[in-house]
């Protein structure tokens, strides 16, 4: 009979998680190098390189891959051999693992989970509770599958019961379209197909656990159905050309997982759950022996990739912009940001709506006048760091509130991720304002060019709070420009015409 001491299996967790924050598992790093080395459209190649370099200075710096450090997704597999020393339950011990792990001085974690989530939406702080799935199953071990899976793409996560005749190819290929950027592509599709409702999603989600091999399963074949799933989906949606943060590209995705269920004659329910770019999960055993070992990757295992900020790119001074200024940039061009740069996210925004609703002014220090506003919500910093890991959150969500920032603060641009709403373009378009991105997934790098930082208000948002930063060289991609042309509608529509051609053999790109 194998015992599992409570302090191991704590420890076990907590060590899991800051692993998996800033190592990368190594089958994506290798899967990722493979799509920039092939990868011919230059601005995803670009923000490839990013997410690479981003991926390897984590590594040595043991710092966050991304500032969403995620929500925590644990499968336990119990052994009914297994007898337990522990005064806790396993959910107990398993939220105790994931505080340990979250509030560790030398590499804090963000915390993003709330509770009374349809009402006042507090954070617990530590980034409790975790998700966790338990199963009994035969032996005397205990089989953990860990991952933190940040909110862009779990907000991408759809589900549908298809009647049995309808295809479910079909229904990934009008689905995968809708979901935007927010993703952060290029990433992983988990498919859970059959069981019931939660089941599908369960088995969808337990799919993006397992390696990334779909370059071993072309070279050897499908053998059953599932892997013909898996081959015939990961050819078509690439052939979308939405690309690296849907800015256009050869490669959308580096695999798609797909786990399948007995399910009733009459049904045929469908999940399917994205990971981004920030792809983070790990599998480990416990045997009684002590905590889990685990062993990090070499830094051998990163690709030589050299990354120049500079290359191409337009420089900016935030502290002399006007309207005037950027109505010349262009959808796709490469900008250098220094100077000022305020920040803020969606409970700021509401904030800032409810002062101006009632007729009150800002905040003492927050003038959004001929300013721009990044949508971040940091990492606290760490060892003398100005700020932590910095990278932007998805744009979409501040839709509802760009026509009042543009209209009603004096804001003439954003920085964020993924696309924006044809609402929110309009709104663009109609103030002469810009959108620019950053590229998901590389948090890390983006934090490099933050210089200095401080709250301006709501410091009781935390995370959430409006910041001045000042940036030097912060590098962004113009996503929207004044005129309401969107990059993320433009690259991927040239990107799947230019996949066709090649597919006939027409051209070569």
């Amino acid at each position: 009979m194998t015992i599992i001491r409570q302090e191991d299996f704590i420890q076990s967790i907590c060590d899991a998680l800051q692993f998996i924050s800033y190592y990368h598992p190594l089958d994506f790093i290798q899967a990722m190098t493979a799509a920039w080395e092939r990868e011919e459209s230059p601005a995803a190649r670009d923000a490839m390189a990013q997410i690479l370099v981003n991926s390897r200075m984590s590594a040595e710096g043991h710092r966050p891959i991304c500032q969403d450090t995620g929500m925590v997704v644990v499968f336990l597999d119990v052994g009914m051999e297994v007898r337990w020393e522990t005064k806790l339950g396993v959910e107990a011990m398993v939220n105790e693992g994931v505080h340990r792990a979250y509030t560790l001085p030398e590499n804090r974690l963000r915390a993003s989970m709330v509770t009374d989530p349809a009402g006042t939406r507090k954070n617990t702080g530590d980034n409790t509770p975790a998700i966790t799935h338990v199963r009994l199953v035969p032996g005397d071990r205990v089989e953990v599958k860990l991952a933190a899976k940040g909110g862009g793409s779990e907000a991408k996560s759809r589900f549908t019961i298809l009647n049995p005749s309808v295809s479910l190819v079909d229904w990934v290929m009008e689905t995968v379209p809708t979901l935007g950027a927010g993703w952060c592509p290029p990433g992983i599709l988990g498919i859970g197909i059959g069981g019931s409702a939660e089941k599908a999603m369960l088995l969808a989600k337990e799919a993006l656990m397992a390696p990334v091999d779909i370059h071993t399963l072309q070279a050897q074949g499908a053998q059953n159905r599932v892997e013909e799933l898996r081959l015939e989906l990961y050819e078509k949606v690439n052939r979308l050309g939405i690309g690296a943060q849907g800015l256009g590209g050869l490669t959308t995705v580096l695999d798609v997982k797909v786990q399948d269920y007995p399910t009733h004659a009459v049904t045929l329910p469908v999940a399917l759950v994205p990971n981004c770019a920030a792809t983070r999960h790990l599998e480990f055993t416990l045997d009684g022996s002590g905590p889990a070992v685990l062993t990090p990757p070499k830094l051998d295992d990163w690709p030589e990739i050299t990354w120049e900020a500079g290359t191409g790119a337009r420089r900016v001074d935030l502290d002399a912009l006007t309207r005037e200024d950027i109505a010349d940039w262009r959808p796709g061009e490469r900008l250098l940001l220094s100077g000022r740069l305020l920040t803020g996210r969606d409970a700021a925004h509401k904030r800032i709506q409810d002062l101006l609703a009632r007729g009150e002014p800002l905040p003492d220090g927050v003038d959004f006048h001929d300013r721009f506003i990044y949508y971040v919500g940091p990492v606290d910093p760490v060892d003398g760091e100005v700020v932590g890991p910095a990278g932007p959150t998805t744009a979409t969500r501040m839709d509802p509130f760009t026509e009042m920032m543009l209209e009603e603060t004096g804001l003439i641009g954003m920085v964020g991720k993924a696309e924006r709403g044809p609402a929110a373009i309009e709104s663009i378009k109609r103030h002469g304002a810009v959108y620019l991105m950053a590229v998901g997934g590389a948090a890390y790098l983006v934090s490099k060019a933050i210089r200095s930082s401080r709250i301006l208000a709501f410091e009781d948002l935390g995370m959430e709070a409006i910041r001045e930063f000042e940036v030097e060289e912060m590098p962004v991609t113009v996503a929207v420009d004044s005129r309401g042309e969107s990059i993320h509608q433009t690259g991927p529509a040239e990107w799947q015409i230019k996949i066709e051609k090649q597919k006939r053999g027409s051209v070569h790109i």
